[in-house]
């Protein structure tokens, strides 16, 4: 949960970089030589409250818009939630938004994946398995040991024979 608060605001960070900001020699050149074009930052507002809590919104001008906003909360923990909205390559609107708490990185977006549906119902010889092993344990099955009637393991330790 933390990595991924903190990799959300790294990307914010990265985002809202100010304008004329040098990027290291070792990326410079890279960066010219990918001919990348620089996209302004139209709004960059971060606040920071003396209990810990915090809000972030970003916007830049192709159309990228960050919000972010958080406070303390279970055991020191900061509690945070957010929207993330951009345009794909292919012009399709993306809109992200996420809780982050004590129950872990929540996102949620028409874009994730879904698990899909089981992918077959469970066959019979499954479903016949499961119901004998079920009667077995109540002592049903003619025959079979009841699980009560298994040796418990031994709590002593001898030497091998």
């Amino acid at each position: 949960m933390v990595l991924q608060v903190l990799l959300s605001v790294l990307a914010a960070v990265a985002l809202a970089a100010p304008q004329g900001y040098e990027a290291p020699a070792a990326l410079s050149s890279h960066a010219r030589s990918v001919d990348a074009p620089v996209i302004a930052i139209v709004r960059d507002e971060r606040v920071s409250g003396d209990d810990g809590s915090y809000n972030v919104d970003v916007e830049t001008a192709n159309g990228i818009v960050y919000s972010e906003s958080g406070s303390p909360g279970v055991a020191g923990a900061v509690a945070s939630s957010g929207r993330l909205s951009y345009t794909a390559p292919d012009g399709t609107p993306v809109e992200l938004t996420f809780v982050a708490n004590e129950n872990g990185f929540q996102p949620q977006g028409n874009h994730l994946p879904v698990a899909p549906e089981f992918p077959h119902p469970i066959p019979q010889f499954v479903l016949d398995q499961i119901a004998f092993a079920e009667e077995r344990a109540r002592g049903i099955v003619e025959g079979a040991p009841r699980e009560s009637s298994v040796a418990a393991p031994s709590r002593s330790y001898a030497s091998p024979q």
